[in-house]
Parts: C-alpha cells; structure tokens; sequence
C-alpha cells in the first residue's frame, strides 16, 4: 500500500466532509451569520479523519458483531463529533443533552448497520 495513500485520504475525505457541513450550514443559518470560529472547526475534520483509517481496517476483519460495531463508533466517534457538534451549537435553541443524546443514538445505529453490512469474508 501507498504510505501516503491514508493521509491523502484522510485529507481529502476531510476538507469535503468539511465544505458539506459549511454548506449546511450556509444554507441553514445564511453564510453571513455564520461566525469565524465555525469555519476554523471544520478544519479540525482533517486530522480527525485519521482516526476511522485505524479502527475501519481493525473493523474489517473482526469476526465479532459487536467488537466490530464498537471500532466502526469509535472510528466514526471524533468526525461525526465535530461534525454535529459544531452545526448544533448554531442553533439558538441549542440544548447540550438533546446533542449529545442524538449524537449517541446516531452513532450506536451507524455502528450496527455498518457492522451487520460489513461482515467480514469467511
């Protein structure tokens, strides 16, 4: 495998996983409202999506429906975090326990679908 090949990925998965939140977020809140510090979070995404590039592979070929689910929330924990996180925290009904109880949900449903469809090969 190419050793540049994960952080160009993370890198670029990042900066669109990024762009599509601005644009959400843009559409959403209207560009102009949206305060500088949004912005600069989203390029906290690039570095965070080293994260998945260790735990997916790990999730690959664990045989185990339940240790494989908990490397694919772990790997999706940190992205999806600043993701959410940074998009709620704009509304201005913000609620810090609603975030966080949906964050969860989404990523325990994230985990297990993703561990029932990624089965490893026999």
């Amino acid at each position: 495998m190419n050793p540049t090949f994960l952080p160009r990925t993370a890198l670029i998965t990042g900066l669109i996983i990024g762009a599509l939140n601005i644009v959400f977020g843009g559409v959403e809140y209207s560009f102009a409202n949206l305060p500088i510090w949004f912005y600069l979070v989203q390029l906290l995404l690039i570095p965070a999506m080293l994260v998945p590039m260790f735990y997916f592979p790990q999730a690959a070929v664990a045989r185990d429906f339940l240790r494989r689910a908990a490397y694919f929330a772990m790997g999706w924990a940190v992205p999806f975090a600043i993701y959410k996180f940074s998009l709620d925290v704009l509304n201005p009904n913000f609620s810090p326990a609603a975030s966080l109880l949906s964050y969860l949900v989404v990523i325990a449903a994230f985990s297990l679908i993703m561990a029932a469809v990624r089965k490893p090969i026999k």
